[in-house]
């Protein structure tokens, strides 16, 4: 199985270009960063995970930055994002990061993709939160577009492209529905999600991996159903906190790689957490 991490970084952690030469040596698959442009300090959307937002959500770095730091002084990590929040994005500057990104890096770079949880962030991008979900679904179609082989034209519900010269493209090449880089959607498990991973992903980024037993056959269905090949489907758990056991299971579920959590800390802290999971690798 492969072990990759996430981690927020932040002006107060560990420096991408540290940690990923690290990441590199040890043998872990890949980085995985979120995303937050910033936080509403009037905020009434709570924490998902409950009680206070934690300090360095306010502070995260930019994870298209961050990862091209990554890129730069490291061969063969995975570069990933966990996730994209693709509706407080233009679609045609996103395509263009995306793109260059995985160009440089020679392909390595995975987007995980979501829909997001606050409110107010969204908002201030313009963003109508009841019709989030289409938005990120029409912008996935047009940066197919400009990903595309040749010149595609994009008419959609919420933003247009003419067809046009974009350059560079990703490495990966189209497979079934699917143009670009590995792509994975995190949320919830859902008719709604699984009918979004179906149509223009490779596969589902769940957050923690818990009930996986109980909606992984539901994904597999929609998949057959929607003509996706089966053993294309992939299934990436993401900010697990690892123990023998729980890794085991996902193993047992056909699962191949797992993202784990690293504190948001200094040098120290995330070099500790590192070799605490050099068990695993």
């Amino acid at each position: 199985m492969r072990i990759a991490v996430t981690i927020f970084l932040t002006d107060e952690t560990i420096t991408p270009t540290r940690l990923a030469r690290e990441l590199e040596q040890r043998g872990f698959a890949g980085l995985y960063l979120p995303e937050h442009t910033h936080i509403p300090v009037e905020r009434t959307t709570p924490y998902p995970a409950g009680g206070e937002l934690p300090r360095e959500y306010g502070r995260t770095l930019d994870p298209f930055v961050a990862l091209g730091q990554a890129a730069a002084v490291t061969e063969r990590l995975g570069l990933a994002t966990g996730i994209t929040l693709a509706a407080q994005h233009d679609p045609i500057d996103l395509a263009k990061q995306i793109a260059t990104l995985d160009h440089l890096s020679g392909g390595r770079f995975t987007l995980g993709v979501g829909f997001g949880w606050n409110v107010e962030e969204a908002a201030d991008h313009g963003v109508e939160w009841r019709t989030r979900r289409e938005l990120v679904r029409d912008r996935m179609a047009l940066m197919r577009a400009l990903w595309a082989e040749e010149p595609t034209a994009y008419e959609g519900e919420f933003g247009s492209v003419r067809a046009s010269h974009a350059h560079p493209k990703p490495v990966q090449k189209p497979r079934g529905p699917v143009t670009g880089p590995r792509t994975l959607v995190g949320g919830a498990a859902g008719p709604k999600l699984f009918a979004h991973i179906c149509e223009y992903a490779d596969g589902w980024l769940p957050i923690g991996g818990r009930g996986l037993s109980t909606s992984l056959p539901l994904l597999r269905t929609a998949w057959s159903d929607a003509g996706r090949a089966p053993e294309s489907l992939q299934i990436v758990p993401y900010a697990v906190h690892p123990t023998p056991g729980k890794l085991a299971h996902f193993a047992d579920l056909g699962i191949e790689e797992v993202v784990v959590q690293l504190p948001p800390e200094g040098e120290a802290g995330v070099l500790r957490a590192l070799d605490e999971y050099a068990v695993y690798l």
